[in-house]
């Protein structure tokens, strides 16, 4: 009697030990969003203009975040989002200076036009919802 409920319980835990994997895959956890570095967009990149001050591109962008001690002419601004679900997505934007003023930018986000950069981001911002009329008696 004691050797077979011996036995029972050993099988019992090899086979839940075995389908530990596919009750693990079915439940799928809360993961945060988590976003790291300097936020960039379009519109901040766009007010960007050759022979600005460090101090005035620390005003349109904020402090960089990462500065290189052996050449002072480059700002870098990296920024990284990687959702809970979902790929993640990384932005990398370059800053040169020449004689303390902006000479050019290199990454992912291009300058332009501020007023045309803003109104984009409106245009695909702004929703319109029809609300329909409220029944009458």
């Amino acid at each position: 009697m004691r050797l077979s409920l011996i036995s029972a319980l050993a099988a019992a835990s090899l086979l839940a030990g075995c389908s530990f994997d596919s009750i693990t895959d079915r439940i799928t956890p809360y993961r945060i969003d988590i976003r790291q570095g300097n936020y960039v967009d379009q519109s901040m990149v766009a007010q960007l203009k050759r022979g600005m001050t460090r101090d005035q591109v620390r005003f349109v962008l904020g402090s960089p975040l990462v500065t290189d001690v052996f050449r002072t002419d480059r700002w870098d601004y990296v920024y990284r989002f990687r959702p809970g679900l979902g790929e993640v997505e990384q932005r990398v934007i370059s800053v040169f200076f020449a004689d303390d003023r902006l000479d050019h930018i290199d990454g992912d986000v291009t300058g332009g036009d501020a007023k045309s950069a803003v109104d984009s981001q409106q245009a695909t911002r702004t929703r319109v919802v029809e609300v329909p009329a409220a029944p009458k008696d």
